[in-house]
């Protein structure tokens, strides 16, 4: 009965995607323990890498080393697997809207689900259980413009920084959000908002330069 149960995951896991998580939760119809012992002794075979307590990935082995899946294609798949919201933060968040060609070491994400670091190599993954509020945006493009420009700091902004939130916003005016989620945006963010806002029709724009 054991063999089969052996065979069964790591033929799973042997036919899953680069980049598919596991946890011992993803074998819900085994015994915890057994599950635990068995993703340990993958992970020694090099089957899995193990990012986190109880977490492991499918990576790629390559004479350079381990090859990872993106950090956010990690975050993604871990916060399906929670049922949580997930938005990028500081420098990764400003990588990830062209405010910054560097991708940083280390990224940073907050998650309505729960906190937590992963081991990516000599990277690290930080998942942070974030404020309700972060999550109070309408628009997906604000919730992350929000979280990279408090990265960048107020008095960091240049004018390159200000032509692309213009450009972000013209191609992303989520028009029909802009007004509740500017509300939510620190006052000196909505200003440099407001004032790179572009291709709204003229009614909204009164009603937002005039907030």
């Amino acid at each position: 009965m054991q063999g089969a149960v052996v065979n069964k995951i790591k033929s799973k896991i042997a036919h899953g995607k680069f980049g598919e998580v596991y946890f011992v939760s993803s074998f819900p119809q085994y015994d915890v323990e057994y599950v635990t012992k068995l993703l340990a002794i993958f992970e020694h075979e090099g089957l899995i890498s193990r990012i986190a307590k109880g977490v492991y990935v499918k990576a790629r082995k390559t004479r350079f080393g381990v090859l990872y899946p993106s950090a956010f294609e990690l975050v993604t798949e871990i916060a399906k697997r929670d049922k949580a919201v997930i938005i990028p933060t500081g420098a990764t968040a400003a990588n990830r809207l062209g405010f910054s060609t560097q991708v940083p070491m280390n990224t940073s994400f907050l998650t309505t689900g729960s906190g937590r670091k992963l081991s990516l190599g000599n990277r690290t993954v930080t998942l942070k259980h974030g404020a309700p509020r972060n999550f109070a945006f309408r628009g997906k493009l604000m919730q992350e413009l929000v979280q990279a420009l408090r990265g960048i700091g107020e008095n960091n902004i240049t004018q390159e920084d200000e032509r692309q939130i213009a450009k972000l916003l013209a191609e992303t005016p989520e028009k029909n959000t802009i007004e509740h989620d500017l509300l939510l945006a620190p006052v000196w963010m909505r200003q440099i908002i407001k004032r790179n806002i572009k291709g709204q029709d003229n009614e909204q724009m009164d009603r937002l330069l005039n907030r």
